[in-house]
């Protein structure tokens, strides 16, 4: 065992003599681990530290202001000044979305299509 090892082994040892260990939070209790069987192994540890920071996978991020968008736009009349601007950024957003290999069948609704005829036409 390398020095460093021992050390720590010493360190976790007199810790535990000490009862430091005892009622920690979820003592006893299964450990809940994340299925992050769809994230790929090279960005685990990364999406992990930014979960447990508070941030969201930049897919993610967008999603949820893409839904806020949509929410927001629900209650905008078109002749809004601020309507065409937040309805192209809907759209740029739902188009990196659908880069990122993501569905965006959240935005499908009646706005939705309204946004779709406005911003391409009838198709």
């Amino acid at each position: 065992m390398w020095l460093f090892d021992q050390l720590v082994e010493q360190h976790i040892s007199e810790a535990q003599q000490k009862g430091e260990f005892d009622n920690l939070p979820g003592s006893g209790k299964k450990l809940e681990l994340d299925d992050d069987s769809h994230v790929p192994p090279e960005l685990r540890a990364g999406y992990r530290l930014l979960k447990n920071a508070g941030y969201l996978p930049p897919e993610l991020e967008m999603r949820r202001e893409a839904v806020e968008l949509n929410e927001l736009l629900a209650g905008i009349q078109p002749e809004d000044e601020r309507y065409s601007q937040h309805a192209r950024r809907l759209a740029l957003l739902e188009s990196k979305l659908r880069q990122a290999g993501m569905s965006t069948d959240f935005l499908r609704n009646e706005y939705g299509e309204r946004l779709q005829q406005r911003l391409f036409g009838d198709k």
